[in-house]
């Protein structure tokens, strides 16, 4: 063995032992001619000194460089008094070597092994195994195996089997697209590579069993989004001859453990209920956060009585206005209120109105149209008091408001310091409609997933209202953030063919896609139930990450790319051959294919967007003037280098990016523009050209509120001849963007 101990091990007790170390050279120095190195593995540093009376060794350790990989064997010393070092688990000795055996000579490493210094995300994905080198890296993964343990010693003290279900299975596309794999055996068939396990839970549960987990891989094929991955892991869960009410505990006393295990700290349960209409009216939100109040009121009922006609019409044709009572607030400046405004824009609410609570009453543009009477049953209904301040949003469509208020809310609560952040709040979200009516596709969709089993007083109204139609499906939820989700499954083969008709599957599509699941529930199916929570949100949680990427050893970019192995890649000739494929596509160009994934990504959201043909433009202004759109509708979207990577800044065609904002905003030293070669190199497109879609070249995409402040914007598509317009909102969701304020 090289090592004898850890270099997170030696204490007191191990005074005038002998020790052997390996790990890596963290850091070096050298005082007064004796040389110091940090010994670093992962389970800490030690000091390990090298004294010049033995020379040979210390003629070594000159040389030692960061990152080099070496063994010590020598006597563990106290330090010196005034020379320990309590902010580490070994400051109190160190260890004077004997022996050194240089393992290994590292280059210099492309980023900084340490945790103080901010590194660009792209660089830490391009060299993760130095990344996951550094100490919190290496707690992350720590902490995933530990909750990971916790959850397989827990499901094995409740009676479960841990049973694994196939990799390749069945396209049955219902929900997110499938990852096909092409079969060489069978040519012209596909595998997919499971979304989840649930229709192999099911089929275990008739198989006769009773309770089923696993910690799984799963795989959807997404566009664009902000933190997911097209690779992720859940604790899978199944049970037969349950009832929502056995599923709650299970689960709690599943989170209550890894809690007290983990953080040492004692979770309280039962865990509070909400059921998805009340969540929706408090908070606007399905998974919202508990830890503070400015709860949203629905004021549609008094508005209507108010001479303000923009609320007034949207309440009699059936819309809602509600408000927020932001408790102290009246203090807000007119930049305030316009940052909250542009906030709820990003939502589509076509504006965010407001009133302040002075000694005299209410003040405001729109107090005019509230007569004493309304006003007086306004502060009632809100409870708002001298200094407080009135946020409201109408609008026809609920949704609408109820997502910018809950955005607002959230906003709030991080400006007012609202936020316990050593607070966790769970709450189950209990009573989901059983399904949601798809404008677009004009037919109505599962709300969770087609074997969902409605509430039993509400089967009857599965043809007749399926609207009013309620559901056994529960959420688990914690600071605002969903941690799982789960169902009572039909298992009735009559009730899951009438869930198929509703959904518009006819009995021979049915039969093509699940025609499996059907045919088992004829033998006998036992009611049952599960839930899936999702592995590296939990350990996310866990660790004070809010990026799943970081308690993902190798996690894919926003764009589903591995820029350490380069992966997806190209395959030559005779792979194709074999699989019995052939790529019947025109190769495009950069630009054109850019395009086209901007195109498609924007399609799949569903996001309104127009393509706008014109001559070649090469300045914002005749951009502007071939698209018919004003200047500051446009775009400029900025490919800026850092002392390691590239960002993308988007600000308004108006306006200039301030560096200075720019490196406060992202802490750092160093940013300027991209050179044209390096903009080329990064996304294969021209200055001009370049699309504010950065992350479609994985680069993290910074959005600049002068952007922001346009319902619709517009900007070149790759190409310098077809520009987009759509807007604003939807491009900050579609891009994963951060916004804020760098332009002056």
């Amino acid at each position: 063995m090289k090592r004898t101990h850890t270099c997170g091990e030696l204490g007191k007790a191990h005074i005038a032992k002998k020790a052997s170390l390996a790990g890596w050279c963290h850091s070096r120095r050298d005082h007064g001619g004796v040389i110091f190195i940090d010994l670093r593995d992962r389970y800490g540093i030690t000091q390990v000194v090298f004294e010049p009376k033995q020379k040979n060794i210390f003629s070594a350790a000159e040389k030692l460089r960061r990152e080099d990989v070496i063994s010590v064997q020598g006597t563990v010393r106290a330090r010196p008094k005034g020379m320990q070092n309590p902010g580490l688990k070994t400051g109190e000795i160190e260890v004077l070597v004997h022996e050194l055996d240089v393992l290994t000579r590292a280059e210099t490493p492309p980023i900084e092994i340490d945790d103080r210094v901010e590194i660009n995300e792209d660089m830490r994905l391009k060299y993760r195994y130095l990344d996951l080198r550094r100490p919190k890296m290496q707690h992350n993964l720590a902490v995933r195996h530990k909750a990971a343990k916790l959850t397989r010693d827990y499901f094995d003290s409740q009676g479960f089997l841990e049973i694994e279900t196939p990799m390749l299975a069945k396209s049955t596309p219902e929900g997110a697209r499938d990852y096909l794999v092409p079969s060489r055996i069978n040519p012209g068939k596909f595998y997919a590579l499971p979304q989840s396990p649930q229709l192999f839970k099911q089929l275990l549960m008739v198989s006769g069993c009773d309770k089923y987990f696993q910690i799984v891989k799963c795989f959807r094929d997404e566009d664009l989004r902000a933190d997911r991955q097209p690779e992720f892991t859940q604790i899978d869960v199944e049970m037969s001859f349950v009832e929502e009410e056995d599923i709650y505990p299970l689960i709690e006393g599943l989170v209550k453990k890894i809690w007290k295990e983990i953080l040492g700290i004692s979770i309280k349960t039962p865990f509070p209920r909400l059921s998805y209409a009340e969540a929706m009216e408090k908070y606007g939100i399905d998974k919202p956060d508990m830890r503070f109040g400015l709860c949203l009121i629905d004021v549609s009922d008094i508005a209507r009585d108010s001479n303000f006609d923009v609320f007034r019409k949207v309440v009699n044709n059936g819309g809602m206005v509600k408000c927020i009572n932001a408790n102290n607030c009246a203090g807000f400046t007119r930049k305030d209120i316009e940052e909250l405004t542009h906030l709820a824009g990003v939502y589509e609410a076509k504006g965010l109105a407001w009133m302040k609570v002075t000694e005299k009453g209410l003040e405001s543009s729109i107090v005019k149209f509230f007569d004493a009477k309304v006003q007086k049953k306004l502060l009632q209904k809100t409870g708002a008091k001298k200094d407080d301040l009135l946020l409201f949003v109408a609008d026809i469509k609920h949704s609408i408001v109820n997502a910018a208020l809950a955005h607002l809310r959230l906003e709030l609560g991080k400006r007012l310091k609202l936020i316990d952040h050593k607070q966790y709040s769970f709450a189950w979200i209990i009573d989901f409609p059983l399904l949601e009516f798809d404008e677009t596709e004009q037919r109505y969709m599962a709300l969770h997933h087609p074997f969902t089993s409605p509430k039993d007083k509400d089967i009857a109204l599965l043809e007749k209202d399926p609207s009013k139609v309620l559901s056994k499906a529960y959420d688990l939820t914690v600071n605002g953030i969903e941690l799982g989700g789960g169902s009572i499954r039909i298992h009735r083969p009559d009730i899951q063919r009438r869930m198929f008709s509703v959904l518009g599957l006819s009995e021979l599509e049915a039969q093509q896609k699940f025609g499996f699941l059907l045919e088992a529930f004829k033998y006998g199916a036992p009611p049952h139930g599960g839930i899936a929570l999702g592995m590296d949100r939990l350990v996310a949680i866990l660790t004070g990450n809010e990026s799943i990427r970081e308690v993902i050893a190798f996690p894919k970019t926003k764009a589903a790319e591995s820029l350490m192995e380069e992966a997806p890649s190209e395959v030559n000739e005779e792979q194709l051959k074999e699989l019995h494929l052939k790529l019947d596509m025109v190769k495009l160009d950069t630009r054109d294919a850019v395009f086209r994934q901007i195109i498609d990504a924007l399609d799949r959201e569903k996001m309104e967007h127009e393509v706008i043909e014109h001559k070649p433009v090469y300045t914002s202004q005749e951009a502007a003037d071939a698209r018919g759109t004003t200047l500051e509708q446009g775009c400029k979207a900025l490919i800026c280098k850092l002392e390691k990577g590239f960002v993308q800044v988007v600000v308004g065609a108006s306006m200039e990016l301030d560096f200075k904002k720019l490196k406060k905003e992202l802490h750092i030293q160093f940013a300027e523009l991209a050179t044209a070669d390096d903009v080329k190199k990064v996304s294969g497109l021209s200055i001009g050209a370049v699309p504010p879609f950065g992350n479609l070249f994985g680069l993290k995409v910074y959005m600049d509120k002068s952007v922001l402040k346009n319902k619709e914007v517009a900007f070149n598509a790759g190409l310098h001849t077809k520009s987009i317009k759509m807007k604003a909102g939807d491009l900050l969701k579609v891009t994963g963007a951060k916004a804020v304020d760098v332009s002056g």
